[in-house]
């Protein structure tokens, strides 16, 4: 039985709701990501480990600075010391010009011991201290390189680009299968690629690059043992109950990006990889909480208070909080926003995400009388009450607004 570890999605420079560290630089949400990693690292060396397949991802950047760079790769030699490692490349990973160098492809070219970055649609014969397994790798499908070589495709729409990329993908994928169809050793695929049926999320909101699906059934043949995957930063088994296939996994990240992935936990996988019997858990991790805190004060006399007891009611140590208060406009102007504020630092809180006021206002009033002294934050929000968006789904367009807003900040 050969123990695996398999994660994916680290996105090291994630810098959202973080603050700066004065003594070492970094942002206190990338220490988070590397603690996440320091976890992993420590549960798979007093474990054992014989393998270590990361699916993709290591920064969120494509130029990721030197000092990313340098600790992403203190983690991977910590791996490689007990076992070997296999990097794949991911659309993070991937340079802006398909002929410059990917970010981890430097562990190639320095010859790394133990480490073997995934660039290509090959099987690896990797010999562990329990066995010889076989590694396939599928890296991110980048769509000139697929379609290199493929007839003209030029006047083809959107749409029939993306059928004749996923065609090229199933291709590549059954060419791998056939590759170790006669092997006896236990079989690996890892990919960075979304399936069709995956829960998507987060991940949406920082994608790079267009992205192309493949169909479930390319990837869960039974001559797969197990199908370690990343892209999708939801921890899932696409067939989980179906003995007759292979677990087909996403790791999911190892920290929680926004709120988007408020209630998903975040870990990696041990897996107990044997061919024709595999089994694995998901091992969870100490990620930072992400809390939402929602408060209704229309009727309230005293509606600073009555926010002030909804924080007090709620644990809130290290989390990174957001607190959504509905009011009407006789509330709102009661509201003491700095002693909230004060509030919810004083509750632990690591960091105040935003403090939204979602004010219900007569129909014809909704939108306001003086939209210019209004951020682009409110006015979106005004005009979602105008349209009575209902709660769930105001907190995903707005999630999705706030990132368009930060990148548009970042540009200008």
């Amino acid at each position: 039985m050969i123990k695996l570890l398999h994660f994916a999605d680290v996105h090291i420079g994630m810098e959202n709701y973080g603050k700066t560290n004065p003594s070492t630089g970094l942002s206190s949400r990338v220490m988070d990501f590397l603690r996440r990693m320091d976890e992993m690292v420590d549960y798979a060396r007093k474990n054992d480990v014989d393998l270590t397949i990361f699916a993709g991802d290591a920064f969120k950047s494509r130029n990721p600075n030197p000092t990313f760079q340098r600790e992403f790769a203190f983690r991977v030699q910590d791996l490689a010391a007990v076992c070997p490692v296999v990097l794949l490349v991911g659309n993070h990973d991937l340079p802006t010009n398909i002929r410059r160098a990917s970010s981890i492809e430097i562990y190639n070219t320095l010859r790394v011991p133990n480490v073997y970055v995934g660039m290509e649609y090959e099987v690896l014969s990797l010999e562990t201290k329990s066995g010889l397994v076989q590694v396939a790798t599928a890296p991110y499908p980048v769509r000139a390189q697929l379609l290199e070589g493929e007839d003209d495709t030029h006047g083809m729409g959107i749409s029939e680009l993306d059928e004749l990329m996923q065609d090229v993908l199933h291709q590549h994928l059954a060419k791998l299968a056939d590759q170790v169809a006669q092997s006896e050793e236990p079989r690996v695929l890892t990919g960075h690629f979304t399936i069709d049926g995956a829960v998507t999320g987060s991940e949406r909101q920082i994608m790079l690059g267009r992205d192309v699906a493949a169909l479930l059934s390319s990837v869960a043949s039974p001559i797969w043992d197990y199908v370690a995957m990343g892209h999708v930063h939801k921890f899932q088994d696409l067939t989980a109950g179906d003995r007759f296939k292979p677990p087909v996994v996403y790791s999911g990240s190892l920290e929680r990006i926004d709120f988007g992935e408020e209630g998903d936990p975040k870990g990696f996988v041990w897996v107990n990889l044997e061919r024709g019997s595999t089994s694995y858990q998901f091992v969870p991790v100490k990620s930072r909480p992400f809390v939402t805190l929602r408060c209704d004060v229309r009727t309230s006399l005293h509606p600073t208070q009555d926010v002030l007891k909804h924080i007090k009611n709620h644990h809130l140590d290290e989390a990174v909080v957001r607190l959504i208060i509905t009011c009407d406009p006789e509330t709102e102007s009661m509201l003491q926003t700095r002693e909230i504020e004060d509030a919810l630092r004083h509750s632990g809180t690591n960091f105040i995400a935003a403090i939204h006021k979602n004010v219900e206002r007569p129909a014809r009033l909704r939108l306001g009388t003086n939209p210019e002294g209004l951020t682009p934050h409110e006015l979106l929000l005004r005009y979602f009450d105008s349209r009575s968006i209902e709660p769930e789904r105001l907190d995903t367009l707005l999630e999705a607004a706030d990132a368009i807003f930060r990148a548009v900040d970042e540009r200008l």
